[in-house]
């Protein structure tokens, strides 16, 4: 059974960096597409980034230059560093298995000033 676990989420000021951690199982995280989206209170979901097999990332505007995304095949796990955070990064950060739909339950980023 295919699971995605997030974690790495936290309390960070303005202008820090955090570190997400989607840890995949039942399943080989390299073999799919994979990407990272948020919710911040009140808002739809959004797309954030995204990781394809051969390492081909991609970016929402908003967060290109700040966000890096990279994957770990050893532990089966994806990556979302975030620098220069900002108020308005602060969200419930899900990773997801695109092929598959698989959602982790997330994990929240709160920037304060």
């Amino acid at each position: 059974q295919a699971q995605l676990v997030e974690s790495g989420g936290g309390l960070v000021q303005s202008g820090g960096s955090l570190r997400l951690t989607c840890a995949g199982s039942g399943f080989t995280l390299s073999d799919v597409i994979m990407t990272w989206h948020r919710q911040a209170p009140g808002k739809a979901r959004e797309w954030v980034a995204a990781f394809a097999p051969g390492g081909a990332t991609f970016y929402t505007d908003s967060v290109k230059g700040r966000f890096t995304a990279s994957r770990d095949d050893a532990k089966n796990e994806l990556y979302l560093q975030m620098d220069n955070l900002q108020l308005e990064d602060t969200a419930v950060y899900y990773c997801q298995n695109f092929d598959s739909q698989t959602w982790g339950q997330g994990t929240q980023v709160t920037v304060s000033s």
